[in-house]
């Protein structure tokens, strides 16, 4: 009962398994950045660096013709857990990386989480030591890998693993292989696990991935307009901000609070829970909401789950509950697109995101506000 009481106090989700590399995971905790988000979309992208994804898809079949299916989501799935998109470092216009980003030293001294030794195979040219391995760029290449994938894209005269440009038409070329169809599940799967053998980073590639395929759909807004489109623009201009429990009002994203029933804080993570995020879209319209999910099912007028989701309408909340037809157990909200999608907040690591409706369980109808 003290459960159900928090989870309607601030809004939450369920909690989800996010499957996480041990290598990331120790990257993340050691770094104090916390788990990697299992979710996303093109927002959390620097522009230099999702051009450079672009590019990279445009060239590959120069160099491997029988590549098929390689898309920018792909390449941004890697990107994302292997660097977070060169994140803490400046990418230039031209897509030079600085400072350099040097993975763990592959010595097997445990540090990190490596045990196998990796000897030196560049004399540092690549790596910045000539005392063992370690990896290298936004797309973390062993030095020996790079020497057979990497490309001069820019035609600077250096095939270069630190530059955006560079280092991802290499990962085209290595995800590609001697011919993939990346279109085939199997077949990205086999090319993710040949870039970290392990299964746990294969599903957090993957979910990236169908994470980065998601948002590159545009959801079809053309007969909306007035405030229920005012609405849904001030929700859809969130995509990318991060998760953060407690946070998020009227005035745009702040700091949470702490602490979720899975023990997450949003103390020190600028951005929405759910609750907030429709709170702050609708306060551009001038309606105020109140603050909790459960609250948020009293305003309007109430669509029930009886009615089904072809009921609803863009811009309609659309509410979740442990016990649908109890809203006092209501624990989620989302604000809904059309066609079966609804722009949402969705739990503690993740994003502002688009998600199918039936991605929450315990569908409890919706209310619709104008």
């Amino acid at each position: 009962m003290g459960a159900l009481l928090l989870l309607s106090a601030v809004c939450c989700a369920a909690p989800v398994a996010n499957a996480i590399s041990a290598y990331v995971a120790l990257q993340s905790a050691a770094s104090g950045q916390g788990a990697v988000d299992d979710g996303g979309t093109a927002a959390d992208i620097p522009p230099r660096m999702l051009a450079a994804y672009k590019n990279a898809v445009q060239r590959v079949g120069r160099h491997v013709p029988s590549c098929r299916g390689m898309r920018w989501p792909i390449l941004a799935g890697i990107a994302k857990v292997e660097s977070n998109h060169a994140a803490g470092r400046a990418v230039s216009a031209g897509g030079d990386i600085r400072p350099k980003i040097y993975g763990i030293l592959l010595n097997g001294s445990g540090a990190g989480g490596n045990t196998t030794v990796f000897p030196d195979t560049d004399n540092g040219r690549f790596d910045g030591t000539a005392s063992g391995e370690r990896a290298v760029g936004p797309f973390q290449f062993l030095p020996s890998t790079w020497e057979g994938v990497g490309q001069d894209a820019n035609r600077d005269g250096t095939a270069d693993p630190h530059h955006a440009d560079d280092a991802a038409l290499g990962a085209a070329i290595y995800l590609c292989g001697d011919g993939r169809d990346l279109g085939q599940r199997s077949q990205l799967k086999a090319a993710i696990f040949q870039y970290n053998r392990s299964n746990e980073y294969v599903a957090n590639v993957l979910g990236w991935i169908d994470q980065y395929t998601a948002a590159a759909k545009s959801p079809d807004l053309k007969d909306v307009s007035g405030k229920v489109r005012a609405v849904i623009d001030a929700a859809l201009a969130q995509r990318g901000v991060p998760y953060s429990w407690g946070g998020g009002n009227a005035n745009g994203p702040s700091t949470g609070i702490c602490c979720s029933p899975s023990g997450k804080s949003g103390t020190a993570i600028k951005g929405f829970d759910c609750s907030g995020l429709t709170t702050y879209a609708y306060a551009k319209v001038g309606i105020r909401l109140p603050r909790t999910a459960a609250a948020q099912a009293g305003v309007g007028r109430r669509i029930p789950a009886s009615s089904g989701t072809s009921a609803l309408k863009p811009g309609d909340l659309v509410f979740y509950a442990y016990a649908p037809g109890r809203d006092s157990t209501i624990y989620h909200v989302g604000i809904y697109l059309g066609g079966g999608r609804m722009v949402n907040a969705p739990r503690p690591g993740a994003v502002v995101r688009l998600d199918p409706v039936d991605a929450m369980s315990g569908y409890a109808g919706g209310a619709r506000l104008l």
